[in-house]
């Protein structure tokens, strides 16, 4: 009886321990949505998953461990806000993170705000995401106020100051078409010389080719999607308009479907962005030959790299956030989370600058990123190269 009596204890032992030890664990749930209808997208939101999966492996955070929910938006906003609706109210997640597309963003601001849900967003650079007054909503890319200055000093510095706009309908792309004509205009007094407003997917521009090749311009600049502006470059050339007429990306020129289906259009087009794969530090050596390795992609673009930091940002908030993960504690745990993220100061990642958060919920603090990267591409293809012209830090209050 006196064993059966110690085994019995012991038992009960083990199982108090292995209770408390539950009771002490719990899980902090982050929702994603992002564009991944192309093969680009889809490595985005793996390598996120990725990197999170790490995270748990090595211990989690604090000892909890994270589940992570990824669901694909397709750029549209009215899947981006149902995707948001879902992992507040049935995920009951702690963190957002979305989207990609700015126009997708812009409506699920609103979302994070009445839920009062932390939001932190990868890639959408439309200036207005943060200048919506929500408390809850953080940026790690570079805005498009930041861009636009950079792009538009660069031009009439060097290029001149007749340009020619395609604005696709996308919510990013006409921030940056508005943001370089208005800086344009208050640094240089320079008009667009020609603007065509052209929808999302555009597949023809030769009409407006043909009209900006008689206009006599310096430049083109073409804001849009990715596909989408590789076609518009084509085409200006099939337009007859020449090499000397500089062609001018917005920041999505950055990725990577851009020159692989552009070809020889892709070179000498410039654009400003938050990373270069030919960047020689250290970090991002061993970034790129991580993402070639895991994702077979020989050249990440500055999504790759935003979507990195992101989760880093995440981690470090995540481990200075006091949480207690219980059922009863989820708003609770949503402020601290919140919180934790505007209290991160001059995280050095991949960004070719520091990012720092505050508490105020103006764009001075929640627009993380102010370092944009001049970029040029030197060669188009597949195996396309680069070159980086300038990096410049702007001011907080930039463009306000």
């Amino acid at each position: 009886m006196k064993k059966g009596n110690k085994l019995i204890s012991v038992l009960v032992l083990a199982g108090m321990m292995l209770s408390a030890v539950s009771a002490m664990a719990g899980e902090i749930r982050i929702g994603i949505t992002m564009r991944m209808v192309s093969e680009n997208g889809q490595k985005y939101g793996q390598m996120m998953m990725d990197e999170i999966d790490l995270i748990n492996k090595g211990g989690g955070i604090n000892g909890n461990q994270i589940v992570a929910t990824l669901m694909n938006d397709e750029c549209k906003s009215d899947k981006g806000v149902a995707n948001a609706n879902k992992m507040i109210f049935q995920k009951k997640v702690h963190l957002v993170v979305g989207s990609s597309c700015s126009s997708v963003t812009l409506p699920i601001v609103d979302v994070t705000a009445k839920a009062e849900v932390p939001q932190i967003v990868p890639h959408s650079t439309n200036s207005k995401i943060t200048q919506k007054g929500s408390a809850w909503v953080f940026r790690v890319p570079v805005s498009g106020r930041f861009y636009g200055g950079v792009n538009a000093k660069y031009t009439g510095e060097n290029i001149g100051t007749r340009i020619a706009y395609i604005c696709a309908a996308d919510a990013a792309s006409q921030g940056d078409c508005e943001k370089m004509q208005g800086q344009m205009k208050s640094q240089f007094g320079a008009s667009p010389v020609y603007v065509a407003q052209v929808q999302e997917k555009e597949v023809d521009f030769r009409t407006h080719m043909q009209k900006i090749k008689t206009a006599n311009v310096d430049g083109v600049m073409i804001a849009a999607l990715a596909e989408t502006m590789a076609r518009a470059l084509v085409q200006s050339y099939e337009a007859g308009i020449g090499p000397e007429v500089r062609r001018i990306g917005s920041s999505s020129a950055s990725n990577s479907p851009v020159p692989a289906i552009a070809g020889d259009a892709a070179k000498g087009v410039f654009f400003t962005a938050a990373y270069s794969h030919s960047d020689k530090r250290p970090i991002a050596r061993l970034f790129n030959e991580m993402v070639r390795k895991r994702y077979g992609i020989h050249a990440p673009d500055h999504d790759f790299s935003q979507a990195y930091d992101l989760i880093r940002i995440v981690e470090i908030a995540l481990e200075n956030a006091d949480l207690e993960l219980t059922s009863s504690s989820l708003k609770q745990d949503r402020i601290a989370i919140r919180d934790a993220i505007a209290g991160v100061r001059n995280y050095q990642g991949l960004a070719s600058g520091p990012i720092s958060f505050c508490s105020d919920p103006a764009p001075v603090c929640r627009d993380g990123n102010r370092t944009a990267v001049l970029i040029a591409y030197t060669k188009g293809g597949e195996k396309y190269e680069l070159e980086v012209l300038a990096r410049v830090t702007m001011p907080m209050d930039f463009g306000l």
